[in-house]
């Protein structure tokens, strides 16, 4: 008997806090250009990726993708209050839409 994975969508809050502990690695070009779009539409143009500290592997990935993301217009360590190299803090510009996606 196998097991079956729930592949139903997950509802994310859009607030300007992404957590990617329980995400996959392969889901994260698409995961961040959708939770980048979400937040614009909001009005949010100041993201942070919580993505922890590791061996780095991940903070790699996420500023890899964030630095070829025609939305971000740069990225930095965040605060040491709110995950310091733990997380990345994302600049989105204003302008972009859906159309504009990667």
């Amino acid at each position: 008997m196998t097991e079956e994975k729930n592949m139903d969508p997950v509802e994310l809050p859009i607030d300007g806090v992404l957590d990617l502990h329980t995400f996959r690695p392969s889901d994260l070009p698409d995961l961040l250009d959708d939770y980048f779009h979400a937040c614009l539409e909001k009005g949010i143009a100041s993201v942070r990726i919580i993505h922890g500290k590791g061996h780095g592997i991940l903070r790699k990935r996420v500023r890899s993708i964030a630095g070829r993301h025609p939305l971000v217009t740069g990225f930095r360590d965040a605060p040491s209050n709110a995950g310091g190299w733990g997380a990345t803090i994302v600049s989105l510009r204003a302008a972009g839409r859906r159309s504009d996606r990667l």
